[in-house]
């Protein structure tokens, strides 16, 4: 089986943690004990660009037991788990191609390594396997029926090539289920960041001001985590109802221009490039932290950062320190790539159940579903959302209120009125 993972070795610590994951996974182990009963995915080829990380895992195991032959590439050179890489080949012979820390070209050779099994579907993260089925590989464009995509920046690409008219084949927007950015995004990018830049750092959130670059979903929870951590939080923002809302529920709001001058860190959750530019880096204080937890790191103008740059050194894992020419130091974690996933390990299992069981259930949907999708950007089915969140509840051991009939005609009615 061909893969190139980092060490075969390391498979018996990746399968303990894997173990680990699946206790918090209730609804997407449930999905699995189904779909090896029933095989709903037998035939079908998948190539999935995912982090690849235990929860990644599972998913891709939850696949496999439903029939399909599964291929899976990092969707970000930093985010791989290497045990759980390794344990994937070893013990699920799931053909993996995925380094923690690899470089451009082999990075992108681990994405058309995927592509050279001829999917049928496939399963993004940021959009990088489509672009590259589109740009790189489109002879392969007339197999594929269909795929999913799970990150705001990917949906944002995806919806630009469907406007295009350049898309290919249908999508489905997992990341825009309420099942995956209410939880996923708000719960579990809130807590992985911290996590990522308490680990990267060692620094006390309490006291200091961390401003947070965009207040969607993720910078929803970003701003909410930090603040419970006793930051006094600063969000900036482009979008007049979000920043209203960023005032509503008790934070600060300013511009970069602003916040750049008294933030101790910064975090950015926009999907957005150059949202921290080189005007900001000339006017932070010295010691200033700069990380970024959206997909891509061109949300950070490092350029623009290099240009102010005298010298720079590792001084701990995951920090470069950038010593400008006034000897103010600017730290930026992580290479300005997913600070949750490159300095931590991503989100928690319970969150990433939800998402993953959206994933599973939306290939099997668009299986079914055969050809009668267009090539466009589909929601994630409304049945299929309010099943997992049933199924969720149901494995907390949580009860809810049922409508009655009465309820139920009086909702469907124009009559009766006061």
């Amino acid at each position: 089986m061909n893969h190139d993972v980092k060490d075969l070795k390391l498979a018996k610590d990746g399968r303990l943690r894997i173990e680990w994951a699946h206790q918090s996974m209730p609804v997407l182990n449930r999905i699995r004990e189904r779909f090896a009963a029933e095989k709903p995915l037998k035939g079908v080829s998948v190539a999935a660009c995912l982090h690849v990380t235990t929860e990644t895992a599972a998913l891709m195991q939850t696949l496999k037991a439903g029939g399909a032959k599964v291929a899976l590439c990092a969707s970000n050179p930093l985010s791989t788990q290497d045990d759980v890489a390794a344990s994937l080949v070893k013990h699920d012979k799931i053909p993996v191609f995925a380094i923690k820390g690899e470089n451009h070209k082999t990075y992108y050779g681990h994405i058309n390594a995927v592509l050279d099994t001829r999917p049928g579907f496939t399963m993004d993260d940021g959009a990088d396997l489509v672009s590259t089925l589109h740009s790189e590989r489109s002879e392969l464009i007339e197999s594929v029926s269909g795929g999913t995509e799970e990150t705001t920046t990917g949906i944002i690409r995806l919806r630009s090539m469907a406007a295009d008219g350049v898309l290919r084949y249908p999508i489905i927007a997992v990341n825009d289920a309420i099942t995956k950015h209410f939880f996923d995004n708000r719960y579990g990018t809130g807590q992985s960041t911290i996590d990522g830049i308490i680990r990267a750092t060692n620094r006390l959130i309490a006291g200091s001001n961390f401003v947070v670059s965009g207040y969607g979903w993720c910078g929803r929870g970003l701003a909410m985590r930090a603040r419970g951590m006793g930051a006094h939080v600063i969000v900036t923002e482009v979008d007049a109802v979000a920043a209203l809302e960023a005032v509503m529920d008790g934070f600060s709001v300013m511009p970069m221009s602003q916040a750049s001058r008294i933030g101790d860190f910064f975090c950015t959750v926009t999907g957005n490039i150059n949202v921290i530019r080189k005007e900001h880096f000339k006017v932070m204080k010295d010691g200033a932290i700069v990380s970024n937890s959206g997909h891509f790191n061109v949300e950070l103008d490092l350029p623009g950062l290099g240009d102010l740059t005298r010298a720079t050194r590792t001084i701990r894992p995951f920090v470069v320190e950038h010593q400008l020419e006034d000897d103010r130091r600017i730290y930026v974690l992580a290479e300005g790539r997913l600070i949750n996933l490159a300095a931590a390990e991503g989100h928690p299992s319970s969150v990433m159940d939800m998402s993953f069981a959206n994933q599973s259930l939306s290939i099997e949907w668009m299986v079914k579903s055969g050809d009668r999708l267009e090539n466009q950007v589909y929601p994630v089915p409304e049945e299929i959302d309010m099943a997992i969140a049933r199924e969720k509840l149901a494995a907390m051991g949580i009860k809810m209120d049922q409508l009655t009939a009465e309820q139920k005609k009086y909702l469907a009615s124009w009559q009766m009125g006061t």
